[in-house]
């Protein structure tokens, strides 16, 4: 599949900077994926999967906010206390409604990708950490704290990249900047989790020798 008509469908109605945005986080997504060599194996997808994930994943970012919650209660999509207190974190989920119904899409871990895309969740696929991770890290982000050592980190190991992510956006958030949102810190746990294994691991093969 071409995604080249898509590119025009969906990108018609965004601004300038919006555009911008979304074709600098698919191009991410894309380079993530090579990098990981990861596409060796995944070309056997009629799909260029990561692309099309990072292109899609801000398809509903520009609707206003009272809309989105609209279009949610109209399609039945579930809303949190914490979306509807901040609904511009709708925009995933409505996205991820958007790209099967609007944009044909019926790739489950394209739409999964879209999905927590904002905020992360537990035991992520790799694709949905390549558009988590892009979308953070995307070059024209200046402002988030340790960006420059995150950017480099996630073409060496994408896991701990995902973790200082999650890690920096709770301390963001605690800090009184925004309301945490339960699947980010459901997310953050279980990869804090993750962490401690190693090390784990390594102490009970000491205490063994």
């Amino acid at each position: 599949m071409n995604t080249s008509p898509l590119r025009v469908q969906m990108l018609g109605g965004f601004s300038i900077r919006r555009k911008e945005k979304t074709l600098r986080i698919s191009d991410r997504s894309r380079k993530l994926c090579l990098l990981l060599a990861f596409l060796i194996w995944e070309r056997k997808r009629p799909v260029p999967w990561e692309e099309l994930a990072g292109l899609l994943h801000d398809c509903a970012k520009c609707i206003p906010n009272g809309k989105k919650l609209k279009l949610c209660e109209k399609h039945n999509i579930q809303i949190s206390e914490t979306e509807r207190r901040n609904p511009f974190l709708l925009h995933a989920k409505l996205g991820a409604f958007l790209a099967m119904d609007r944009y044909g899409v019926e790739d489950k871990e394209i739409i999964s990708a879209i999905l927590n895309h904002t905020t992360g969740k537990p035991n992520m696929s790799l694709l949905d950490k390549i558009v988590y991770v892009a979308d953070y890290i995307e070059p024209r982000r200046s402002k988030a704290e340790n960006l420059e050592e995150i950017r480099k980190l996630a073409f060496l190991d994408l896991d701990q990249a995902l973790y200082q992510i999650l890690s920096d956006t709770l301390k963001y958030l605690d800090k009184g900047s925004g309301e945490i949102d339960n699947m980010t810190m459901k997310a953050y746990e279980y990869y804090h989790k993750k962490q401690q294994e190693p090390e784990q691991e390594e102490n009970n093969d000491f205490k063994a020798v």
